[in-house]
């Protein structure tokens, strides 16, 4: 009876051990066969020399895909395994073509546990040089006049820190530019003064620092037309229209000192005690953002004060207003130094205030105390 029963549980043993074998070499097959997935981290790339990753479910032996891995457009390219053959990383030889889209195929590989992998096909896309969001004077622009308050103003979508963009006045002219820590805004100017009543186009493009001259991308073209020349009222000759201004200008108060300013003449008059003592040119508010006409006085006077509102500062700033809107100031300059301007003087250029030159603006400063009166007709 007992070795009956050692029998029954011998071949019950047997059999279960059997059975539970089977099952589990099923299952390791089944495991061992799975389909095999990858997946791409960057489809979209950023930089020159952006490196694409691929990742596999499974560990994949890296020779089974030697001379299978393609670009199109070719570009030449070096490969890295990583993570015990889970990880593929493309690296460059030379930098991603700029608005391009490439199509990277994998051919069939074998896994470590001696399967095949399927052909796998990912699209990746580089993006456009950054584009435009607006472009200051627009497209087709009459009567501009640019200075310090209104240069050209470029905006981008986003940083340009990889790229050399190129800025380009036709006919030709040298210019300047300043730009945010984000490399999203810049401020341009021409050196020279722009011919009066011409049109000019404006050539923006852009490449990556690392690309040559010849990989440059055009971003925009467009063109506005100067300010035409204003017919003269009075003389032209600045230095004549200056001691015209002493010898003529009649003064509207005859004690004290107070600053004398005739729009039409672009030119401020020194009186003290009814004798012009000086004259100097100056640039007032362009058409739409006048000057204001009448009886003022100096309110307060700062050595080089910040304006927030233009991002500029203002030397010699003299306020003749009680909210400080409108001043006597030197020319306007950029955080850099640069100053521009002086070829405007005679011309209504600024946003209202009235501009003097380097030095007649600290003589303007330096003569008049708070309170002097202030006549602008």
């Amino acid at each position: 009876m007992i070795r009956r029963s050692l029998s029954i549980l011998f071949w019950a043993t047997f059999f279960f051990l059997l059975t539970a074998v089977v099952v589990g070499f099923g299952w390791i097959e089944n495991w061992r066969q799975q389909a095999v997935s990858a997946s791409i981290e960057n489809d979209t790339l950023t930089g020159p020399r952006d490196q694409l990753v691929i990742n596999f479910s499974r560990p994949i032996i890296e020779n089974s895909l030697s001379g299978k891995i393609a670009l199109d457009p070719a570009i030449p390219f070096q490969t890295e395994w990583q993570d015990f053959g889970k990880r593929l990383v493309l690296k460059p030889d030379s930098n991603w073509q700029v608005d391009t889209s490439f199509r990277l195929v994998i051919g069939q590989g074998r896994t470590s546990y001696f399967t095949r992998t399927p052909v796998f096909s990912f699209t990746v896309r580089f993006p456009d040089v950054p584009k435009l969001i607006s472009v200051s004077p627009a497209d087709g622009s009459k009567d501009v006049l640019l200075g310090v308050e209104d240069p050209i103003k470029v905006v981008f979508d986003r940083s340009v820190k990889e790229f050399y963009v190129d800025f380009q006045l036709e006919p030709p002219v040298e210019v300047v530019y300043q730009n945010n820590p984000e490399k999203t805004v810049f401020d341009i100017l021409p050196k020279d003064p722009l011919l009066a009543g011409k049109k000019y186009q404006l050539s923006i493009r852009a490449r990556f620092r690392s690309d040559s001259d010849d990989r440059y991308q055009s971003i925009t073209m467009t063109t506005f037309t100067t300010l035409p020349p204003k017919p003269a009222t009075v003389s032209r000759d600045y230095a004549t229209r200056i001691e015209e201004a002493r010898r003529f200008t009649r003064a509207k108060r005859m004690e004290g000192k107070y600053i004398d300013v005739n729009i039409a003449a672009q030119v401020m008059t020194l009186f003290e005690n009814g004798r012009a003592v000086d004259a100097y040119m100056i640039s007032s508010g362009k058409p739409g953002m006048d000057t204001p006409r009448g009886d003022f006085s100096i309110q307060n006077q700062a050595l080089r004060p910040w304006s927030k509102k233009y991002s500029l500062y203002m030397p010699h700033w003299q306020a003749i207003t009680p909210d400080g809107l409108y001043g006597i100031h030197e020319l306007p300059e950029w955080p850099g130094g640069y100053k521009e301007g002086a070829n405007h003087l005679g011309t209504p250029v600024s946003h209202g205030c009235i501009r003097l030159g380097v030095g007649s603006a600290k003589r303007v400063f330096e003569w008049s105390t708070l309170g002097t009166p202030v006549v602008i007709y």
